[in-house]
């Protein structure tokens, strides 16, 4: 019997390693999986490259991970938000690297990765900084960029419900990044806000099927980051 469900956020992520590369699902707040990164923080891996849109807000969640010294390199498309003041300090410090990604090629490298294409050419960023030392070719009278496709080892994503076959619905926009880092992931890790049994989900609504889902964990009332960071509040 399929069953991916697992007992606490804890054990769903007790074999993250030093050095893995790590893509987090999540638009800012909609869709980050707070607890599963409380989690990691806890567990300790070093190292880390994460690949999220950008480097989380305040004390909690994504920038309390980097604070805590964990991540070694972030690539995302805004390492600046209004409410993110430790990856810019940590960067500007040198203790951190970035690699800074416009948010549709963010996007299509990762569909790609999960889609087992290697490479992609796209406009977007020729003739800035973000295409030095990257091939360039021309199609008909215009250039094109080469990007690669980004796979992760694992994926720690969020959802509105799964069934114990790891079939994910999400709420409206805050599934994002979340379907493709499921399918660019070796191993993907989702906290659900219900779960529920297999023939529970109605099969034309889902939208990540189970093939790409490896762990479950039922986090029913997840924190919200926002309030969070109103408060002031840090992790740990």
């Amino acid at each position: 019997m399929i069953n991916k469900h697992y007992g606490s956020v804890a054990s769903a992520v007790a074999d993250i390693h030093d050095g893995a590369t790590v893509m987090i699902g999540g638009f800012g707040e909609a869709g980050s999986p707070i607890e599963l990164i409380h989690a990691l923080i806890d567990h300790g891996a070093k190292n880390l490259t994460v690949v999220n849109n950008n480097t989380g807000s305040g004390h909690v969640g994504l920038a309390a991970l980097i604070e805590n010294k964990q991540v070694g390199k972030m690539i995302c498309s805004f390492p600046r938000t209004a409410n993110s003041t430790v990856f810019p300090d940590l960067y500007r410090a040198g203790e951190i690297e970035l690699e800074l990604v416009p948010q549709g090629t963010l996007a299509e490298r990762i569909r790609a990765g999960g889609a087992g294409i290697p490479a992609f050419y796209t406009a977007t960023s020729v003739g800035t900084p973000l295409a030095e030392g990257k091939e360039v070719r021309t199609f008909d009278g215009r250039d094109y960029i080469m990007e690669r496709g980004l796979k992760a080892d694992f994926a720690l994503i969020k959802c509105q419900q799964a069934d114990r076959h790891g079939n994910l619905i999400y709420n409206k926009t805050a599934r994002n990044f979340a379907p493709i880092m499921a399918m660019a992931a070796t191993t993907t890790i989702v906290q659900a806000g219900a779960y529920v049994e297999a023939g529970e989900i109605d099969p034309e609504a889902v939208v990540t099927p189970g093939i790409f889902v490896d762990r479950i964990v039922t986090v029913a009332a997840p924190a919200q980051e926002s309030l969070l960071v109103a408060a002031g509040r840090s992790y740990p």
